[in-house]
């Protein structure tokens, strides 16, 4: 076998093991891929930012004040969280949100329910 094809199937192992639920149609570990996208503060706000509609990852990177490439990374475990989408237009990549009902799950974590769980986690320590 050539290099070529030994990346390939490599390339197609690893979208079967991180891609690929183990079990089809299981709505637990998708939610916890969406939760864990979402996990990340930098991932949230991308993802504030594209509330206002679509953008470039040019117009981006400059907003998070963050290297080119880390925001790409941001943006592809965003994207194949199902949270964003991209096309091409011309040599530009544009994101934005697939659905803005991920904005409601986000802002459902009110102030009122932040500071609830922040005391429930005291009294837990103390």
């Amino acid at each position: 076998m050539v290099l070529s094809e030994y990346i390939t199937i490599f390339k197609y192992l690893y979208i079967l093991i991180t891609i690929m639920p183990s079990k089809p149609n299981n709505p637990t570990r998708f939610r916890a891929k969406i939760f864990n996208a979402l996990s990340d503060p930098t991932r949230l706000e991308i993802i504030e930012f594209l509330r206002d509609g679509e953008k470039r990852v040019c117009e981006i990177t400059p907003y998070m004040k963050l290297l080119q490439p880390i925001v790409s990374r941001h943006l592809k475990i965003l994207k194949n969280a199902g949270l964003v989408k991209r096309r091409k237009q011309g040599t530009w990549h544009m994101y934005s949100l697939t659905n803005p009902e991920v904005c409601h799950v986000i802002d459902s974590l009110t102030p009122e329910l932040l500071e609830e769980l922040k005391q429930k986690i005291i009294e837990q320590i103390a």
